[in-house]
């Protein structure tokens, strides 16, 4: 016979059994879809191009073109924003170390853990003005032999409209392409210094 009381338990079974399905039915569909299909999540932290694995460079012995900015190591100490182009420093150009200003002083207070540096790869023309025209931009001439062992290391691919973010140790990890919304580098910039206990 059936009573009030099996009733009322079958009930408090069905329903119990609901809540259990509307919790674990999407669980089981999210470990499917990840372990038991080929789809994985598109998203990414970072903003730029890592450079995976990360080259370390060798401590550049290159002549600095105006003393202005010579404080240090060139790419060792700080983090370094890395520009390499021509001397003579075109509207690219330009517009690359105008995102590399703007971007440090962004950094506010962590501003002075970031180094500008200016790879010259020839033509040093422009390179003293520049120097002169963005005080704290550090121009070093990489037209000699060293220089272009130096350059080798840079992805070459669209280059003149590239930064380079280097870590204290002189690892080339990331590039940014300067055409895209600069706000990309500076939020990265600011992940990696407050994860960084070096530089």
């Amino acid at each position: 016979m059936n009573t009030p009381a099996s009733r009322l338990r079958a009930r408090n079974l069905r329903t119990l059994a609901a809540l259990a399905a509307l919790f674990l039915l999407p669980l089981g569909l999210a470990f499917f879809t990840y372990y038991g299909s080929g789809w994985r999540p598109a998203g990414r932290v970072n903003h730029g191009v890592l450079i995976s694995p990360a080259r370390p460079l060798p401590p550049p012995s290159l002549p600095r073109v105006s003393l202005a900015a010579a404080h240090g190591t060139p790419l060792r100490g700080k983090w370094s924003l890395v520009y390499v182009g021509n001397g003579a420093c075109d509207s690219a150009c330009r517009q690359a170390l105008y995102v590399m200003r703007q971007t440090r002083l962004a950094l506010n207070n962590d501003m002075t853990r970031l180094q500008r540096l200016f790879l010259a790869s020839g033509d040093c023309s422009a390179c003293e003005w520049l120097a002169r025209a963005d005080p704290g931009l550090d121009v070093l001439d990489a037209g000699g032999a060293a220089g272009a062992a130096l350059l080798r290391e840079f992805p070459s691919p669209r280059r003149e409209h590239s930064l380079f973010v280097v870590d204290p140790l002189g690892n080339l990890m990331m590039s940014y392409d300067v055409r895209g919304d600069p706000h990309g580098l500076l939020e990265d910039l600011k992940k990696l210094l407050k994860l960084s206990h070096i530089g």
